[in-house]
């Protein structure tokens, strides 16, 4: 079979050579093709589960797609979608394979539309191991999770080489899409690390922690840490003064079984914590402001990163805990002029769109529109619990009594004194802690210490929840 293909080329060889120079050295090039043609592919177990990896080979043509290497991938991205399992890439590639023009082209498109098509479906995770170019980069973003390692991976559309020659910025590889590049400022990487061991064995962590594909539960595991344990030291942790700052890592800790939790996103909008953990064994999905960056507030980037972590949990069946203390939107021209409505927006229509089991908890205060997108009662949320220390208002009281009593705190004789006074008697009456359980938006003011308890005992009650949507092809949600 070999000879028979080796004379065909030959053959093809002869066929082409009026057409010059270029084709025989082609020609010669398809005849000398090593192995594997620059991409391994197949599947293995991690932790008894089946789990589909494909592989650039950088030795051969510098990881180049072709048309035979994006064949590979392509089926194993069908494989990958019949059986319901997640899929790897190990990305270390120099972009399409110029030799063969068009065709790998026409292979990347391939990739791009099973990476669609697999969105929601089955856990697709990239894993820059090496650079990453041009349109290369663009199955990467497609995908659920992007690790990259330092110093090793880069990620970007033009190089610094074509970024000099545009813009005549000078700039390194590393400068321009470096691993901590898009893990702390672009937010296309959700993890990065110094060395690739300890990047493969934080993507079999996360594997355990999403379930096989979407008509699966996540992987339940038997933990030692007690469903009913209390956590006292909740009581001092979170002060009751709503302007002093606190790390809400701290709080997720306390709750969670062993204290163990993954951060997605870790250094991009760290006003917001998105995590995967367990409670009582079971997978939760964190949402959390995060008071020791910028207050907690939500702002552009806040808002993108905590949206689409909200639609991965409710793609795989991932229940969602939000953990509130927020006062409000950022406000300023750049927010504003950057479309802090369309991106708050985002945040809205993805908790109002997830189906999972959702419980959000107050924990000190939720101000304005902000409240009622971190997944509110009004918006969806299953059950709404609150700390005796929480204010849910529109604003803060010393704002919100500079307007309501502006004209009798201008004709005080003392306005200072009538401001206080004002300020007292807003709290007193519509922010205190049973205002929003007295109207049902909060179902009950828990004790802190028994927080874990109470989302354990929810959580399984939620268990079988079952939501039906409305027919449609899609939803259309803000860009």
């Amino acid at each position: 079979m070999s000879g028979l293909l080796c004379c065909w080329t030959r053959v093809r060889s002869v066929r082409w050579s009026s057409c010059g120079g270029i084709v025989r050295r082609v020609s010669v090039w398809r005849r000398r093709k090593p192995y594997t043609d620059g991409v391994i592919t197949g599947w293995g177990t991690v932790e008894g589960r089946t789990v589909f990896v494909y592989a650039h080979d950088f030795r051969i043509f510098g990881g180049a797609l072709g048309e035979a290497h994006a064949t590979k991938i392509h089926k194993i991205m069908d494989m990958a979608i019949a059986a319901g399992a997640p899929l790897v890439s190990l990305n270390d590639g120099a972009g399409a394979r110029i030799q063969e023009g068009v065709s790998a082209l026409a292979g990347y498109g391939g990739i791009f539309q099973r990476n669609t098509r697999a969105s929601g479906v089955i856990p697709q995770i990239s894993v820059m191991l090496g650079p990453c170019a041009g349109g290369a980069a663009y199955s990467p973003a497609l995908t659920d999770f992007v690790f990259m390692v330092r110093e090793t991976s880069q990620m970007f559309i033009t190089g610094p080489d074509v970024v000099k020659a545009v813009t005549g910025e000078e700039i390194t590889q590393n400068g321009l899409g470096g691993a901590d590049v898009h893990a702390e400022t672009s937010g296309v990487a959700h993890f990065a690390y110094d060395d690739e061991e300890t990047c493969i064995a934080e993507v079999r962590y996360l594997l355990s922690m999403l379930p096989s594909n979407n008509r699966e539960n996540p992987p339940a595991t038997a933990g030692d840490d007690p469903a009913d344990r209390r956590s006292d030291v909740l009581l001092d942790l979170v002060p009751a003064d709503g302007n002093r700052p606190y790390d809400m890592h701290r709080v997720i800790e306390e709750l969670v079984d062993d204290g163990d939790f993954l951060e997605v996103h870790e250094r991009w909008a760290r006003n917001i914590i998105c995590a995967l953990a367990r409670l009582d064994g079971q997978v939760v999905g964190i949402v959390a402001n995060q008071p020791q960056s910028l207050a907690g507030v939500l702002d552009i980037e806040a808002s993108e990163k905590a949206a689409r972590f909200v639609q991965m949990c409710d793609a795989f069946n991932i229940p969602i805990v939000t953990l509130l203390d927020v006062p409000g939107f950022l406000p300023g021209v750049d927010q504003e002029h950057g479309g802090i409505i369309r991106h708050g927006a985002k945040l809205l229509y993805a908790y109002c769109n997830a189906t999972v089991p959702r419980i959000s908890l107050i924990l000190r205060k939720a101000y304005g529109g902000a409240y009622i997108v971190m997944d509110s009662q009004s918006i969806g949320a299953d059950l709404t619990y609150a700390w005796p220390t929480n204010e849910i208002a529109v604003m803060g009281a010393e704002g919100a009594a500079n307007v309501i009593f502006r004209r009798q705190i201008a004709d005080a004789e003392d306005p200072e004194a009538m401001r206080a006074r004002m300020v007292k008697e807003y709290k007193a009456e519509l922010m205190h802690p049973y205002y929003a359980a007295e109207r049902g938006l909060v179902d009950d003011v828990i004790d802190p210490a028994e927080t874990r308890e109470v989302l354990i005992r929810s959580l399984a009650m939620l268990r079988t929840k079952h939501a039906d949507l409305p027919s449609r092809k899609h939803g259309n949600p803000p860009q």
